[in-house]
């Protein structure tokens, strides 16, 4: 079950068949992804408490959606619906870490992710870059540029947390693998 589908309840339900009477009902959705399971079995990293993540993405569900699961785990949140007030708040208010959406009104997701790595004050921060777009294009472009991750939408609690778990530092702290 995707994301969004949580925020919004459980997925459509398709309409009964003439036989569904004698099938035992499907489940509705798997409670466990295959990654979900593995990082559960595993000891877990998490980030110290008071992180703070900027979510730059157009999708008020979006920012609504990763605000709620970063805030249930103890992490600050910045929001922005656009590349260039996302990037004001990052000069004012510092985060450690980034989620960055791909199609954004005005600039996009690529050159605000070109401007954080040319800035000398940001371009330590690691940035994880969001988007709905099926294609690996994206995800080899945004790798190229700068981006320390990449998350297709939608995406699952368990994954948000998993890509997390991948920059931390010893200190706990996320940090740029190849800064």
């Amino acid at each position: 079950m995707g994301l969004f589908d949580r925020f919004w309840g459980s997925p459509r339900k398709a309409a009964p068949r003439p036989d569904a009477s004698t099938q035992p009902p499907a489940p509705a959705f798997d409670l466990e992804p295959a990654d979900a399971v593995e990082r559960r079995q595993r000891e877990r990293k998490d980030a110290r408490k008071g992180i703070k993540a900027l979510i730059i993405d157009d999708s008020p569900t979006v920012v609504a959606a990763l605000r709620k699961i970063l805030r249930s785990a103890g992490y600050n949140t910045l929001e922005a619906l656009d590349a260039e007030k996302g990037l004001a708040l990052m000069a004012q208010e510092q985060p450690d870490l980034v989620f960055l959406d791909i199609i954004l009104p005005g600039m996009n997701g690529f050159n605000a992710l070109r401007l954080i790595r040319k800035n000398p004050a940001t371009q330590h921060i690691p940035v994880i870059m969001i988007s709905g777009n099926e294609h690996a294009t994206e995800q080899f472009y945004a790798n190229r540029i700068g981006a320390d991750d990449f998350m297709k939408k939608p995406f699952s609690r368990f994954e948000i947390f998993a890509r997390i778990e991948n920059l931390l530092d010893a200190s706990q702290m996320p940090r740029r693998k190849a800064a």
